[in-house]
């Protein structure tokens, strides 16, 4: 959704999720146990993580030491160690120092758990979207079928709501909405009528 907003307004588009994502990548890359709090930070510092323009449906590619990491950033495995990865503050102030560079070069649309609370909460417009857990993993399971990545979605809920629980009990910028966010629930709607709501909200056409 974030892609599709940032064509229409003519912004760049940050899916910051996908630069946890990363760093998620490279801690499995080079083995390290997810409870190495002190090495898994310093991986975070110390990759290249690149964020470029993608194709014309505006997704963005993720480049981890000049590699194209975009699809693996998908898998289930990357799905099962992001929470783990991003709870911990050094990795959140290496992906926060970064995305704040990333949002004084012009305009842009960042997505992502704390976004108007901690990276950019002087933003011009926030918003929290949400949507039931069913919501979220039937969407999360069909975009995995065309992935054809084999899992039930009974599976892909109960990984969802443990990410959930991580994410809104973290002690490091936990998932909740921003003063002034804008709180938007998405069950049941299309996208592209969410898109417009929000393209009204931001006085675009």
């Amino acid at each position: 959704m974030g892609a599709l907003l940032a064509i229409r307004l003519g912004y760049r588009f940050i899916d910051t999720g996908a630069m946890y994502r990363a760093v998620t990548w490279a801690v499995l890359r080079d083995q390290i146990d997810y409870e190495d709090e002190e090495r898994v930070s310093r991986v975070a510092y110390a990759t290249q993580i690149e964020v470029t323009s993608g194709d014309n449906s505006g997704d963005p590619r993720i480049m981890v030491e000049g590699q194209d990491v975009t699809w693996e950033l998908r898998t289930r495995a990357i799905e099962q160690g992001v929470s783990r990865v991003s709870r911990f503050s050094g990795v959140r102030q290496a992906m926060v120092a970064r995305q704040q560079e990333f949002a004084s070069h012009g305009k842009i649309i960042m997505a992502g758990r704390d976004i108007g609370t901690v990276v950019l909460p002087t933003a011009d417009l926030k918003i929290f979207l949400t949507a039931s857990a069913e919501e979220r993993a039937n969407r999360r399971f069909r975009d995995m079928a065309l992935q054809r990545q084999p899992v039930e979605l009974d599976q892909v809920l109960e990984e969802l709501l443990h990410r959930d629980k991580l994410d809104t009990e973290r002690a490091n910028s936990p998932l909740r909405p921003a003063d002034g966010a804008h709180i938007l629930n998405s069950d049941g709607i299309p996208l592209t009528q969410v898109v417009e709501h929000i393209l009204t909200l931001a006085g675009g056409d």
